[in-house]
C-alpha cells in the first residue's frame, strides 16, 4: 500500500482492511489531500486479491465532520475553473466508494457531518454507536449537499433526503436507523464487535457473486418492473450460474462444509 499522510490504513483480520481517516484533532474533516488518499486507498484495495471487504471509520472520538471549513473558505475565493476540478475529485472520490467491486462498511462514531454523511451512504452498510449523529449541514454555511446528493437520497429516499438537507437537523442515531440510514446501532463499546460480525457475515457470500449483486443492484431502479429490468435480471443470473464460484457454492452447501472463500477463522 501507498503510505498516507491522513489515513491509516491497516488489516482488520483475515481478508479485512481497514481505512481509517485520521485527522482527529479536526474530527477527521476532509480537504484535498484526504480526498486524494480516500480515492487511491479504495482503488489500491480493490485492486487487491488479499482483501474481500472494506471497513470505513474514523479515528478518535468522532466519525467525519465532513469537509474541512478551512479548505471550502479557500474554495469561496478560488476560481469557478478550480472549483469545478475539486469537485469533480471529491465527486470521483464517493464514486469510487460506492462503486467499489468488494463490499464496503462504515463504521460510525460520534459526529457524521456535511460530507461526513456522504461517505456513510457511500458504503453498502453502516453500522453505528449509540451516541453517532448525522446532520446534512451545508445549507448552513450558504451552500447544498450537492455531491453528496445522489448518495443520500440514494440511502434514505428523497423526501427524507431533501428534509434532512433543507433543515440541517442533527439526527440521533435511532433516527437514523429507522430512514435507513445506518442498518445497525448498537453502544459504543461494542461498536467493533458489531463491526466484525457484519464483515463476518459478508465473508460467507462468494465474492464474485458479491461483486455481480453490487454491479446489478446499480442499475436496478425503485418503480415499475419494466421488460429491460427483466432481460437484465434473466442475463445475469443466466450467466452467474455457470460458473466456478456458483458450482463451488451449490457443491458445499450440498457436501454441508464450507465454500473455499470462507475464511478458515469464520
Amino acid at each position: 500500500m501507498s503510505i498516507f499522510d491522513t489515513l491509516v490504513v491497516s488489516r482488520r483480520a483475515p481478508g479485512v482492511a481497514q481505512v481509517t481517516m485520521s485527522r482527529p484533532a479536526v474530527f477527521n474533516a476532509f480537504d484535498e489531500t484526504m480526498i486524494g488518499e480516500l480515492d487511491a486507498a479504495f482503488a489500491e484495495l480493490e485492486a487487491d486479491p488479499t482483501v474481500r471487504v472494506i471497513v470505513l471509520a474514523g479515528d478518535g472520538k468522532h466519525f467525519s465532520a465532513g469537509a474541512d471549513l478551512q479548505w471550502m473558505q479557500r474554495a469561496s475565493a478560488a476560481s469557478h475553473e478550480w472549483n469545478l476540478a475539486d469537485a469533480r475529485r471529491f465527486a470521483g472520490m464517493l464514486a469510487r466508494i460506492e462503486a467499489c467491486a468488494k463490499p464496503t462498511v462504515a463504521r460510525v462514531q460520534g459526529a457524521a457531518l456535511g460530507g461526513g454523511v456522504g461517505l456513510t451512504c457511500a458504503c453498502d452498510a453502516a453500522v453505528a454507536a449509540d451516541n453517532a449523529s448525522f446532520s446534512v449541514s451545508e445549507a448552513k454555511f450558504g451552500i447544498l449537499p450537492a455531491v453528496i446528493g445522489p448518495y443520500v437520497t440514494n440511502a434514505v429516499g428523497k423526501r427524507q433526503a431533501k428534509w434532512l438537507a433543507l433543515t440541517t437537523k442533527r439526527i440521533d442515531a435511532a433516527k437514523a436507523l429507522a430512514i435507513g440510514l445506518v442498518q445497525q446501532v448498537v453502544p459504543l463499546e461494542a461498536l467493533d464487535a458489531a463491526v466484525d460480525s457484519t464483515v463476518q457475515e459478508l465473508l460467507t457470500g462468494g465474492p464474485h457473486a458479491q461483486t455481480e449483486i453490487k454491479q446489478l443492484f446499480a442499475q436496478l431502479q425503485v418503480g415499475p418492473i419494466t421488460p429491460e429490468a427483466r432481460e437484465l435480471t434473466a442475463q445475469t443470473i443466466s450467466r452467474v450460474r455457470g460458473t466456478d464460484e456458483a458450482r463451488e457454492g451449490f457443491a458445499a452447501f450440498l457436501a454441508k462444509r464450507p465454500a473455499h472463500w470462507i475464511p478458515s477463522a469464520t
